[in-house]
């Protein structure tokens, strides 16, 4: 007979889980692999709350495991190494993010793509090497091999810095990758929630002028005066999405809703391209005709990674770029869901795990 998650493992551990798609959060004993020779125990301090975390609660992908204890923004302390752990020591500020294994042989392992092996294992809701399933960081403690660890820089605050594990590399990378990280070209970012105004950040930091497209009027002002946009478009407004066409080198579309594409690709120079990181459930219709006549470009990109995620995550700090984040307690979650289900966040939820998780 299977182990309860309770047994399973030796190191008593304990979190918040959903245990249906009902996705309502609740305390939840479980354990975690003892510490191997290569694997790095944490102590979670603080953990993002990504889009990503209601979609798996709810099971809408259908990849979930329940229970399921989400959280891949994790940051904290090393509190034990393995024998044979070189990059890490007790005491260490470190974070973990999307993935905590892969087959490391790949073509896509042996060129530090890790997060397009065919074998990666989310942070949570996943199966490990040894058969049981993940758990992520809305908890107390988490234990992964040395190689999915990220050093964290002295002066990054390991709660707004949080995010950066997933909407910071989620961005990062596809900027860097479709070459749209050279100063002085126009990028649109598309959406500004916890993707696009990360994205924002990065592109300035690039040296781009920044448009932010937005379906809201409303979010003018934050996009200009406190993200440092440089214009601002509203998706809706023919007249004006007319005047910017053929303006654009790049756009990063954020956005995980259903939408017109045609507008956005009208967008483009010559050439240009626009990259997908938001993930609708259905697919969106692609007018082919416009791209054939501009040779333009659409493409997608998954996170990142690790060695490209502990370039960004050193980027960010030298650049000084953080996340806009809400800091809240673990027994806060589900009012927290139902927020950022009404996209009522400025721009992401962090959990205060070290003052708020307290075993029951």
């Amino acid at each position: 007979m299977a182990k309860s998650p309770e047994t399973e493992h030796p190191v008593k551990a304990f979190g918040w889980a959903a245990r249906d798609p009902s996705a309502h959060f609740s305390p939840f004993n479980f354990s975690r692999r003892a510490t191997g020779e290569r694997d790095v125990q944490v102590k979670v301090l603080y953990c993002g709350v990504c889009h990503s975390d209601l979609h798996m609660a709810k099971n809408e992908w259908g990849l979930t495991q329940y229970p399921i204890v989400p959280g891949h923004e994790i940051t904290g302390i090393v509190t034990e190494v393995g024998s044979k752990v070189e990059k890490f020591k007790v005491g260490d500020k470190v974070g973990v993010g999307c993935m905590v294994g892969s087959c490391r042989e790949c073509d896509q392992c042996t060129n530090d793509l890790e997060n397009y092996c065919s074998n990666f294992i989310l942070t949570y809701s996943s199966r490990y090497t040894d058969g049981t399933v993940t758990y992520g960081g809305y908890s107390d403690t988490v234990v992964a091999d040395e190689h999915f660890v990220i050093r964290w820089p002295e002066n990054l605050p390991l709660d707004a810095g949080a995010p950066l594990l997933c909407a910071g590399i989620t961005t990062y990378s596809p900027l860097r990758y479709y070459g749209l990280d050279k100063p002085g070209l126009h990028i649109g970012v598309v959406g500004l929630g916890g993707l696009g105004h990360v994205a924002v950040k990065f592109a300035k930091a690039f040296g781009s002028k920044v448009t932010v497209i937005s379906t809201s009027i409303n979010k003018k002002k934050e996009a200009i005066e406190r993200l440092g946009a440089d214009s601002f478009l509203v998706s809706r407004d023919q007249e004006a999405m007319q005047a910017a066409a053929g303006t654009l080198d790049g756009i990063i579309d954020t956005v995980s809703a259903s939408h017109p594409l045609l507008p956005l690709i009208s967008l483009l120079k010559p050439h240009g391209k626009m990259v997908l990181v938001g993930a609708p459930e259905k697919p969106l219709e692609l007018p082919v005709f416009p791209m054939i006549i501009g040779r333009k470009v659409i493409g997608g990109s998954a996170i990142g990674g690790l060695k490209e995620t502990q370039e960004m995550i050193d980027f960010a700090a030298k650049h000084n770029i953080l996340p806009d984040v809400e800091i809240i307690p673990i027994d806060y979650i589900n009012t927290a869901m139902d927020r950022l289900l009404k996209s009522d966040v400025k721009y992401r939820f962090v959990i205060d795990i070290a003052k708020s998780l307290k075993p029951e």
